[in-house]
């Protein structure tokens, strides 16, 4: 069973920054990809970053690349993620998720994923 800790989260003004940090324990097998998803309110839960454990491949939707890296300590398990240029439209709760078999564009999808922490809040407002 992997075990995922988020923190970082909190409140900040358009145009600022924050970093969220993931840790995971437990038996993380090699070739697995550590991600972050977010869900605003009443919308679905969205893919955010994701990346190899090796940091090798990392994987971003538009709405967030050049904003947000993903980054890895894989000494440690744990993900960092950076994001700049925080908008209003980037509120709502991140989660850190991992997935044993995804591979490539299929790291997107939230179904992949067996292992979730549980959630961290992220609010953008001025």
């Amino acid at each position: 069973q992997v075990h995922l800790v988020e923190s970082g989260g909190g409140s900040v003004q358009p145009g600022d920054s924050l970093r969220l940090s993931c840790a995971a324990t437990g038996p993380t097998p090699r070739h697995s990809h550590m991600a972050w998803f977010r869900q605003a309110p009443g919308k679905e839960r969205e893919f955010v970053a994701a990346i190899s454990l090796s940091g090798d491949n990392t994987y971003y939707p538009t709405s967030v690349k050049g904003r947000f890296t993903l980054s890895i300590d894989s000494a440690n398990n744990t993900t960092y993620l950076q994001m700049n240029l925080l908008e209003p439209e980037d509120t709502a709760v991140y989660y850190c998720a991992n997935s044993p078999s995804c591979s490539g564009f299929s790291c997107f999808f939230r179904n992949n994923y067996d292992y979730w922490g549980q959630g961290t809040q992220v609010t953008v407002s001025s």
